[in-house]
């Protein structure tokens, strides 16, 4: 071998040499990507596959990356649909749509694998799965971490990957700053946090309910199935005027089913022994007469507002329980929806179109436009759902702040116990094979703080 070649084979060795050592370096170089409700996070993701990271993330410029969120698991739902080919879920039999959240999730992961990345994006993986579906997938991820570098966008300091001890902040205008000491931090974020909190009071109600009794709700050996597959059963349930209750329980087991029961969405209600508001369901109440006594919030309403609803029209509507504005409002009325917006610090943005605003801004207005009529039953559904740590506490407080000040009950759904939040009662929904029953539990004040 001349000396060229041997030039040659000993940079190729050294390169090799080096490109393995920077893996191996990369195995453990984890981070955490802290976001706020508006920031640019689609782009940045964009910028990272792309090779064009900056700062501490160019170390992954020239390698392979692969992206686990929402947007590719729903890219991947149209592709099996359009090619009616299960690529992702395979293994499972069936179209990755009818899987559940964690199945869901699993599957993406999986395939994701197959790709041989040198490392992975990881977008908000908790979000919407049970508190099993997060405990498995933990396990998952952390397995993996050993042989490839994982990038965790996240919205919630709870959430951070306990393996990760590396962290920045994605600013709104899409720039990185440096977070010295994951730890720090979280306490810097935990105690700014708390101390947010409104001295204003609430606003009075239009009107005040006439109630027949302070029982609202009652379910009494409530069975709900669906062809031959038990969803709920045995469920024993009780809501009085002034409570403040926390449904929970994993993806698929029958909150939903619930709610829909109350809102008076579901025909399974009749024939069972329900009784919403002093009126046993099916003797004559009318779904509207039903809903003019409950305020709802989940996420999706977002979708609802087109471009043509300003935010103070959305608030008002919650007076009418429609989706937008089709009748002039009464000055009451709009004198109570300033008040409202006063409260959540958004006067400046009532003329602003709703779908505008971030998604915080727009969470708040939602509990508003659900509460503005002080309704006796107030139906919060997932209202944290990809908040982050701010807007998630400024949220809680507001909720906290309707329970201590007004009349209206409060129903709040998750898949998780939410820090910061007072509740004083649970109901926990526990499935079987032979469908999912119910246990009460009294809050106290040692387990919510």
């Amino acid at each position: 071998m001349n000396k060229i070649n041997i030039n040659l084979f000993v940079h190729s060795h050294y390169q090799v040499l080096l490109l393995s050592l920077l893996l191996v370096m990369l195995q453990t170089n984890h981070w955490a990507i802290f976001l706020s409700n508006s920031t640019n996070k689609n782009s940045f993701v964009q910028k990272i596959l792309n090779g064009k990271g900056d700062g501490y993330l160019n170390v992954f410029n020239s390698l392979k990356g692969v992206l686990f969120s929402a947007i590719s698991l729903n890219e991947f739902i149209e592709e099996e649909e359009k090619h009616e080919e299960w690529t992702v879920s395979k293994q499972y039999n069936r179209g990755i749509r009818n899987l559940s959240s964690g199945e869901q999730k699993k599957a993406l992961l999986a395939y994701l694998l197959k790709q041989n990345p040198d490392f992975i994006i990881l977008d908000n993986p908790f979000d919407n799965i049970d508190v099993q579906g997060q405990i498995a997938l933990l396990e998952n991820i952390t397995a993996l971490s050993s042989t490839i570098s994982v990038i965790q966008l996240v919205n919630r300091n709870r959430d951070v990957l306990p393996f990760i001890k590396n962290a920045l902040r994605l600013e709104d205008n899409n720039s990185i700053s440096t977070i010295e000491k994951l730890g720090d931090y979280i306490e810097t974020i935990t105690r700014n946090n708390s101390a947010n909190n409104s001295i204003r009071a609430l606003p009075p109600p239009i009107k005040e309910f006439i109630l027949e009794s302070d029982e609202l709700i009652s379910f009494k050996d409530v069975m709900v199935s669906y062809e031959e597959r038990v969803i709920v059963k045995n469920i024993n349930w009780t809501i009085n005027r002034g409570d403040f209750w926390q449904l929970i329980g994993p993806n698929g087991s029958g909150k939903t089913t619930l709610l829909t029961m109350i809102n008076g969405d579901n025909p399974k209600a009749y024939n069972q022994n329900i009784t919403l508001f002093g009126k046993r369901k099916g003797t004559g109440e009318t779904v509207w007469e039903i809903k003019q006594k409950v305020g709802y919030l989940t996420p999706s309403m977002t979708d609802l507002f087109s471009t043509r609803h300003t935010v103070e029209e959305m608030i008002i509507s919650g007076f009418l329980d429609s989706i937008g504005l089709y009748k002039l409002p009464s000055d009451r009325q709009v004198r109570l929806a300033e008040e409202w917006l006063d409260l959540i610090e958004m006067s400046h943005l009532k003329k602003a179109v709703f779908c505008s605003l971030s998604l915080g801004q727009q969470r708040l207005a939602l509990v508003a436009r659900a509460m503005v009529k002080h309704p006796p039953l107030l139906i919060l559904d997932e209202a944290m759902s990809g908040l982050d740590d701010y807007n998630a506490t400024i949220v809680t407080s507001l909720i906290n702040k309707i329970a201590a000040e007004s009349k209206t009950t409060i129903l709040y759904v998750s898949h998780r116990i939410e820090e910061g939040l007072t509740p004083n009662k649970i109901f926990e929904l526990t499935p079987s094979e032979n469908g999912s029953t119910g246990t009460e539990q009294i809050v106290t004040n040692t387990q919510i703080n």
